[in-house]
């Protein structure tokens, strides 16, 4: 019962700090120019973040703070926005030196080509934590953010993370990815069960322990739900599960009920069934009843993606031979191809901001990762190599993408930029991880 009081205590004083401290400082904030991670080429900022100043700055107290630094580069650097300069080179001491204006000297921060520099006093008193955190633009030599969080030693992740967030909502517009998730498949069981994980593969988690295959998983858009395909009744069928008291509604219709995904805006899911003969798209509401049906066409239509507007499905369809990417308007029913390159292309996910849809296509009797405009120009391939790349899901601000790959053997969680740099391994698990499927929820 203490620590429990203590827990609340913590967050009800982390709520009203961030409250209060940051608009406090809201005034000294001064804009710098954004990040368009739509452009392919935009260049790495040179990001400088030194070890935090500690109160008192006993060893352990250091430590502490020296891991909520490295979390800070490191969740920063994840976003491939940043190079983040090696601390050897710094022309600073944190326990000797101040942390704002006017006591920073911006030249020794540029002299080691840092153009933003992030400084942190971290202060501890037993299991409390506070932390104050600084944003400087070193070329205009101005502050750009600054913020106070409180806590508990256990909420120094989310202090950090809240603070990552107002970083890139700074540089970009938008707060980035720091409080997403992913779901995914994994054999570690010995079993395909669904776990999830933090946004940089941090606390993957088991989630279904249904001793069977269990497949496609897919997030609400309030991240409250998720579906999923397993076979543990016997046949494909859908399962809808809520997260918080991990209730489950089935989805068994006679035949194969597969491939499920949320809209971006409703409780409201597509899936493929095949009741009524052939392998077809429909709507469901959360409680799996079937609202309508979308395809009709003698093909298999499955896969199917959702705009983000929740008004048009992209699907994988083989009714012109070999499996290709469609379009469906739902308010009018009419269908377009969108793929035309290669003979195999399946697994489409639609970019966040609309413009672009990622999918699995062949290259060389290899699966690889290719993107293209949703108007079906500009076809281009994200991965090369050997081994597999599939099943693409992008993240909650289209700048980056979540895919399986096999290029080091086993199937394994890969990130990459939403224009294939940067790419490396998510995770490292037991077995084989696939089927990837990023939220689009943003978690506190």
């Amino acid at each position: 019962m203490k620590n429990t009081g203590h827990a609340k205590i913590a967050a009800i004083l982390l709520f009203f700090t961030l409250l209060g401290w940051g608009a406090e400082l809201r005034a000294q904030s001064e804009s710098y120019p954004y990040i368009d991670i739509r452009n392919p080429y935009y260049r790495k900022i040179p990001l400088a973040v030194p070890l935090f100043k500690t109160q008192p700055a006993g060893p352990r107290e250091e430590e502490n703070a020296r891991r909520a630094a490295d979390l800070l580069a490191a969740s920063l650097d994840f976003t491939g926005y940043f190079k983040t300069l090696d601390r050897a080179s710094f022309l600073f001491d944190p326990q000797k030196s101040g942390i704002a204006i006017p006591e920073i000297t911006f030249q020794n921060w540029t002299l080691v080509g840092a153009e933003l520099l992030i400084t942190g006093l971290f202060e501890q008193s037993g299991d409390a934590v506070s932390m104050e955190l600084r944003l400087f633009d070193t070329l205009r030599g101005r502050q750009a953010i600054g913020k106070r969080y409180t806590g508990s030693l256990a909420e120094i992740r989310r202090m950090i993370l809240r603070f990552c967030s107002e970083v890139i909502l700074h540089l970009t517009g938008n707060r980035g990815i720091f409080h997403s998730r992913i779901a995914f498949v994994s054999t570690g069981s010995g079993k395909k069960e669904i776990y999830t994980c933090e946004f940089d593969g941090f606390n993957p988690t088991r989630v279904t322990y249904n001793e069977s295959i269990s497949l496609f998983p897919s997030w609400s858009h309030d991240g409250q739900y998720l579906a999923y395909t397993s076979y543990k009744g016997g046949k494909p069928d859908i399962y809808i599960r809520n997260l918080a008291d991990k209730r489950e509604t089935v989805v068994a219709r006679e035949g194969m009920n597969i491939t499920p995904a949320w809209a971006p805006d409703r409780l409201e899911l597509a899936a493929t069934m095949s009741f009524s003969g052939d392998q077809e798209l429909y709507l469901l509401t959360a409680a799996g009843k079937v609202i309508k049906r979308v395809t009709n066409s003698r093909a298999s239509d499955l896969s199917p993606t959702w705009s983000p507007d929740g008004k048009q499905l992209a699907f994988v369809s083989n009714r012109t031979g070999g499996p290709q990417i469609f379009i469906l308007d739902l308010d009018s029913g009419g269908e377009r191809r969108l793929t035309y390159e290669g003979r195999y292309n399946t697994q489409p996910s639609w970019s966040p901001r609309g413009d672009r849809i990622a999918y699995a296509c062949q290259v060389g009797g290899l699966h690889q990762i290719c993107v293209v405009d949703a108007d079906g120009r500009n076809p281009m391939q994200l991965t090369q190599g050997p081994g597999d790349n599939e099943s693409p899901s992008w993240s909650p601000d289209g700048s980056l993408i979540v895919f399986s790959s096999t290029r080091e053997g086993p199937s394994r969680l890969y990130v990459m930029g939403a224009f294939g740099t940067d790419q490396r391994r998510l995770l490292l698990l037991n077995g084989e991880q696939m089927n990837p499927r990023w939220s689009s929820a943003v978690f506190n």
